[in-house]
């Protein structure tokens, strides 16, 4: 139990773990329909079942307009609510969970918005800014860092992005902890930059929120397009082309050597984060939409180490 103040009245919000495994899916663009994204979850439950994984949540990002030099086109996406009423049915076992942009909403209009997404069984929401090409505290609305607390006891479950390879991270996510952050949803993870960024961490602080860990596929199209690329880019900070080397390397490989690529980093991540002390779960993306060979990697990770398993 942890307790939050509103004003001048303290209340109190219980906070589950929710120790799960999530999958990313974008909402599809508006032209492709809804039969796109009914046949989406089906095909996302007919792998799961193949592969052995076992879906607790989807992570439905809300997206936004960003760079203009995005490598696939960005055309208008489904809204979250929109896309989670239809492929839920198809996905029965699956609760949700959302990244929300809370700087271009009043706070009127924000808890409206929050107050749907509760109805519609979102257990958790990420709150999120601006894009890349504006700075924080533009977009005329709330601040993710503001609805952190405005919003606790409406949101039980509120997240925060974390970035653990970004300078002054560690100041940046300890401020978002101290505003009522409950859990911490990391950038795709192509290194174990995480480790040294939770032991330092968990040394110098007494939060341990929940880490979702981001685990991402990277298809032979990725060579072509460069989407994961561009989505954990920044410019002029080496961790970082440390890590776009590492996707830019195993784009290429055979299905078998990427697969022992990804899973011996996750065990790095696993074994080095482990034993901190925090809740820890697991969200994997499949950037170029989901396929076999992603759910296969997916599933042998899994097999080393899954949520709410001991060991």
């Amino acid at each position: 139990m942890e307790v939050y103040h509103a004003g001048t009245a303290p209340f109190r919000v219980a906070v589950v773990p929710l120790h799960t495994i999530a999958l990313e899916l974008v909402p599809p663009n508006v032209e492709r329909g809804a039969q796109y994204a009914v046949d989406e979850a089906a095909k996302v439950r007919a792998l799961s079942a193949e592969s052995g994984v076992s879906l607790g949540h989807i992570m439905i990002p809300g997206m936004i307009d960003e760079d203009d030099d995005r490598p696939v086109e960005m055309k208008p996406k489904m809204d979250v609510l929109e896309y989670w009423s239809l492929i839920q049915p198809g996905l029965p076992e699956a609760r949700g969970l959302c990244t929300q942009v809370t700087s271009f909403l009043d706070e009127s209009a924000l808890r409206g918005r929050l107050t749907e997404l509760n109805a519609a069984h979102f257990d958790g929401i990420a709150f999120v800014g601006v894009p890349r090409t504006l700075k924080d505290g533009e977009g005329g609305g709330v601040a993710p860092t503001d609805a952190l607390s405005t919003f606790a006891s409406l949101v039980p479950n509120r997240g925060v992005i974390l970035i653990p390879t970004r300078e002054g991270e560690q100041g940046r996510f300890t401020f978002k902890l101290d505003q009522g952050a409950t859990y911490g949803m990391t950038q795709l993870l192509y290194s174990d930059a995480i480790v040294g960024f939770l032991t330092e961490f968990a040394a110098t602080t007494d939060h341990r929120p929940e880490i979702l860990l981001s685990f991402g596929f990277v298809p032979q199209m990725e060579s072509k397009v460069g989407l994961i690329n561009w989505l954990i880019q920044d410019p002029g900070n080496a961790a970082v082309a440390a890590e776009q080397d590492f996707v830019r390397r195993i784009a290429g490989l055979d299905p078998a050597e990427k697969r022992r690529e990804m899973l011996d980093l996750y065990k790095r991540v696993i074994d080095g984060v482990g034993a901190l002390g925090f809740p820890l779960s697991v969200h994997f993306e499949a950037a170029y939409g989901p396929s076999r060979p992603a759910f296969e990697t997916f599933a042998a990770m899994l097999d080393y180490w899954s949520p709410g398993r001991s060991g």
